[in-house]
């Protein structure tokens, strides 16, 4: 339980504009935090106490938990609470400007890849294209069971997406996955070249909360209730007021009003953000299993990850 305001992660992009709305309209009592980083750095703040909420990537908030209960911590940090956006996420492929060698996503098999965290959407997607790709190939055992070789020669931390970019123009890493309106405005400006793109396959943002927060019947603190209702407004206020939306993007989060504008098409948030498809997280598990970020019937409950529906 909390009797204090609640600290809530985000990530600084487009799609935090209903978060916004929900503080600006509508009276969110929350502390929001920033975390350009991304998922992988929620996570580590939700179990060191730092945050109580997160607003991140599906891939990511599952790969964390699959890989704690893996490790035998079926607390994990946090569960999953609620659904920020229905639409799938696409992730840009990109590598330097001037990186002649680097034309197509096949040339990046055996290469280094840039990535925010361990355990981010940006690594965990690198597994995702890997599977999808074939670079994933058997080197050991039998059955379902065997080992893979590492589909990339070295995985290079970066933690931000400045430091990621200025990577792959030194070579410190081929390439890295970022999402697409993000990353255009750096093509738009010939800093970083797309060579190619990868869509989830699963709804691509969730809402989770620390387990201090979740109550002994196993539904969320009334707090947490709170926000998501609050948010709820925000996301209806964004679907009622697209040019506020496009003129706050496009002004305040350092988009061109014309890519503002193309999200806008690609995108659609849930009108109730409680609650998550189990069937979401199951396939998201399987794929993660498939991808090799987790293990292939190794223990890991999709279903323990959810609290409790209403």
């Amino acid at each position: 339980m909390t009797s204090s305001r609640l600290r809530v992660g985000f990530v600084p992009e487009h799609f935090s504009t209903p978060i916004h709305f929900a503080k600006k309209h509508y009276g969110l009592d929350a502390e929001l935090i920033p975390f350009p980083s991304g998922t992988g750095h929620m996570i580590t703040a939700l179990r060191a106490g730092e945050i109580d909420v997160g607003i991140g990537l599906t891939e990511g908030w599952v790969a964390g938990l699959g890989k704690a209960q893996e490790a035998g911590d079926k607390d994990g940090g946090y569960r999953l609470i609620g659904t920020y956006v229905e639409t799938p996420l696409c992730w840009a492929i990109s590598t330097g400007a001037e990186r002649p060698e680097i034309r197509t996503v096949d040339s990046l098999q055996g290469g280094k890849i840039g990535v925010s965290r361990i355990g981010s959407g940006s690594y965990v997607m690198g597994y995702v294209l890997a599977e999808e790709r074939g670079w994933l190939v058997p080197t050991a055992g039998v059955g379902s069971d065997k080992e893979q070789a590492a589909p990339y020669s070295d995985i290079v931390v970066l933690n931000t997406f400045e430091n990621l970019r200025k990577a792959v123009n030194s070579g410190e890493a081929d390439f890295f996955m970022w999402e697409h309106f993000t990353s255009k405005q750096y093509y738009d400006k010939g800093e970083i070249r797309k060579i190619g793109e990868i869509y989830t396959p699963w709804s691509s943002w969730k809402i989770v909360a620390s387990t201090r927060l979740i109550q002994g019947d196993g539904n969320p603190d009334a707090a947490v209730e709170n926000l998501l209702e609050k948010l709820d407004q925000g996301i209806k206020h964004f679907n009622e007021n697209k040019e506020e939306a496009v003129k706050y993007i496009s002004t305040e989060l350092d988009y061109s009003e014309e890519d503002a504008r193309e999200w806008l098409k690609t995108v659609r948030f849930p009108e109730r953000t409680r609650g998550v498809d189990a069937k979401v997280v199951i396939q998201t598990v399987e794929t993660l299993c498939t991808a090799g970020v987790l293990k292939i019937n190794s223990s890991v409950d999709a279903s323990s990850m959810i609290a409790k529906q209403r």
